[in-house]
């Protein structure tokens, strides 16, 4: 006696959503590549000390404006120090004040929002107010206003920064809540009983993640811009430290720009390929992670 064929069906399991999104994103050439130049100059930055050929401070004024050469890569500045030198430790005065005043800026700028978009009511009116306020001063005028009263230094910009760059962050984790909150999973916690601050950050939040993501790769070019611009105007990151704005600022001078042009450019260059790989970075995890985009 014979038995019966049966049949298995082999279930495959379903992709996980942050799956998905990673594959998505790995089609996006123009983010791939913005990534791949990141993890190049974070890099390079960690490992500073190790790739410099001189220390950063060094001077040797016999030197002075020399052009690109196998001892110097890149040149050399107004005071004989090597440009390739100081570009990698700026990289780490503009990677650190972007990635530790981002840190921030989506903390508080998180709370804010969802505090804000759970509660509604006269909190959700207060806060938004607040908001108002800070965002009524052009941002830069107030960033140079602070730094200018304050004394100039790494932590400096990166305090102001956090203090003042969230009300956008804020606005949209707001927006997101407004819209989660009347979910059935979120009636049905509030239903069983679960606290209003588990239901905040346990299960409204992980579904508002992605547009958090977005917004805090596309802060961090933005933060590093205004780094750049305030150590530009002096109100920065204070010589010897290197960083990318007070290296352009040095080279300022029209004598500079037009008999050693390798001094200002690479500064420059540092900072349009590092913002422009954010925000391709940021606007490939939009597409990602935005399930009404379709490829």
């Amino acid at each position: 006696m014979t038995s019966p064929d049966i049949n298995l069906e082999v279930k495959q399991k379903p992709e996980s959503l942050w799956r998905i999104a990673f594959d998505k994103f790995m089609k996006n050439k123009l983010a791939v590549s913005g990534a791949v130049v990141l993890i190049i100059i974070i890099g390079m930055a960690i490992f500073a000390p190790l790739i410099a050929p001189h220390s950063p401070e060094e001077q040797v004024l016999t030197n002075r404006l020399a052009p690109p050469s196998a001892e110097h890569p890149l040149g050399t500045d107004e005071l004989g120090r090597d440009t390739f030198s100081r570009l990698l430790y700026g990289a780490r005065v503009s990677l650190t004040v972007g990635f530790v005043a981002v840190a921030g800026i989506i903390s508080i700028g998180t709370i804010v929002g969802a505090v804000a978009g759970y509660f509604g009511g006269i909190i959700d009116s207060i806060l938004m107010r607040v908001v108002d306020v800070i965002i009524a001063f052009p941002q830069i005028f107030l960033l140079i206003t602070l730094i200018a009263v304050l004394e100039p230094s790494l932590g400096t910009l990166i305090v102001v920064f956090a203090l003042f760059s969230w009300t956008g962050t804020a606005r949209l984790v707001r927006g997101e809540f407004l819209t989660l909150r009347t979910r059935e999973f979120v009636l049905a916690a509030r239903t069983i009983g679960i606290r209003k601050g588990k239901i905040i950050f346990s299960h409204i939040l992980p579904n508002a993640i992605g547009p958090i993501i977005v917004t805090a790769t596309l802060q961090i070019g933005y933060v590093i811009l205004a780094e750049s611009t305030l150590s530009y105007l002096g109100l920065g990151v204070q010589p010897p430290t290197p960083s990318w704005g007070n290296m352009l600022q040095a080279a300022q001078d029209f004598s500079i720009m037009l008999y050693a042009w390798w001094y200002p450019l690479f500064p420059g260059l540092m900072i349009l390929i590092t913002i422009l790989s954010f925000n391709f970075v940021g606007d490939g995890l939009r597409d990602a992670l935005d399930p009404k985009r379709k490829n």
